[in-house]
């Protein structure tokens, strides 16, 4: 009886040491919310208001696993996988260039210690990193159209690609990624790389951030895997190689008291975006859009904001996004997309909170992409209300 006491306290402590040295950890969003549009482009090009029920309003639903495992010496493994999904229809998210590969949000293996880590596979830069100083943060999708799905600070991927982060170095850390084009002989074709770092230290948080992508070969793989990157935005203008995005960002956030105080600017270049159908008003016609009336070969973008705490469950949202485009196109080379948000978030419990938002964007000589980019404007103007609920787990 003793011995097999002995036996079961030793098979005991085994189990638990390997299971101290290794873990795997399932984790989740599930984000939904009912949206009202105004002013949205109809099929038949005229205009009339829309009422949707939208997955991922803040933080697009997913399901992730990752893991650590203890190698010793202070080296060990990590991996990620997380794939998304549209909550309201059950189906998986392929909004990058209209695939449904399964772990499309990520899909990384790689080491980590004292050096930082270096990771392998589909993933974000540090962009994605830095997006908790901006409106990304507290409205989520809310402000893609006008601001974060030109700088990428919402976290576009980048396929085929090697990541090292830094170890915190007294609140400062810095990351750098090269993705690789993947092209035989052509090492330029499809190629993406970005750079940056981020301070955080008590109240204060800082960044600085680069990234840029060249037109892979048509038909092939490109690092750098987004709508307005893909071969089919460019198609006919360029050649493998040549240049399709740089990106520049630079921001601060600052805690003061109850109230989150943040500020940032990107400028983002598209040198092979081309003329489209848009004429000099900028009003989208019917049956004018193509995927070449995003045809701005600069976007300067700024953006302020606030998060206020008025109980520890109750927060207060306001930003402002103003976007100053510069177009390849005759009839109109200037024109500004502006966006005010108002909201609240009161959270129910860590996991659980319930939002409410309302949003006006406003063109002038630039195609309205609609708030959610779902629904595009037909005049310079569009309001959107969205009431929802998200949970994490």
């Amino acid at each position: 009886m003793k011995k097999s006491l002995i036996a079961l306290a030793v098979l005991g402590a085994i189990a638990g040491a390997a299971q101290a040295q290794s873990s795997v950890t399932i984790y989740g969003i599930v984000d939904t919310g009912v949206v009202y549009t105004s002013k949205a482009l109809t099929s038949t090009g005229g205009t009339g208001s829309k009422f949707s029920v939208n997955s991922g309003v803040i933080q697009g639903s997913r399901l992730g696993f990752k893991g650590v495992e203890d190698l010793g010496g202070g080296l060990k493994a990590l991996f990620q996988l997380e794939a998304g999904f549209n909550n309201d229809t059950g189906a998986l998210n392929g909004q990058d260039k209209g695939t449904t590969n399964l772990f499309r949000r990520k899909s990384v293996v790689g080491l980590g210690g004292n050096f930082g880590s270096v990771l392998l596979g589909r993933q974000t830069d540090i962009l994605d990193d830095v997006s908790q100083w901006t409106s990304v943060q507290d409205f989520g999708g809310v402000t893609g159209s006008v601001g974060h799905n030109f700088n990428r600070l919402e976290g576009t991927r980048t396929n085929n690609s090697i990541r090292y982060n830094t170890p915190d170095l007294s609140g400062f850390t810095a990351s750098a990624i090269y993705g690789f084009g993947e092209a035989a002989g052509q090492t330029s074709n499809g190629q993406a790389f970005g750079l940056g770092g981020q301070y955080a230290n008590g109240p204060l948080g800082l960044f600085a951030a680069y990234y840029q992508s060249k037109l892979g070969t048509p038909g092939g793989t490109n690092a750098s895997d987004t709508s307005i990157l893909g071969n089919t935005s460019f198609a006919g203008h360029g050649n493998a190689g040549d240049t399709a995005l740089k990106t520049f960002s630079l921001g601060a956030s600052y805690q003061a008291g109850p109230a989150r105080l943040y500020g940032n600017w990107s400028r983002t270049k598209q040198p092979l975006a081309y003329t489209s159908t848009l004429g000099a008003t900028g009003v989208l016609q019917a049956g004018s859009f193509t995927v070449g009336s995003f045809n701005n070969t600069k976007a300067d973008i700024f953006e302020l904001g606030v998060n206020y705490a008025v109980t520890a469950p109750l927060h207060l949202l306001a930003s402002v996004q103003y976007n100053k485009l510069t177009f390849a196109d005759a009839g109109a080379d200037k024109g500004k997309l502006t966006q005010i948000n108002l909201g609240t978030d009161y959270f129910l419990s860590k996991r659980t909170d319930l939002y409410a938002f309302v949003s006006n964007l406003r063109a002038k000589d630039a195609v309205n992409p609609g708030v959610f980019g779902d629904s595009l404007g037909n005049t310079g103007n569009q309001t959107a209300v969205a009431v929802g609920i998200r949970h994490k787990f």
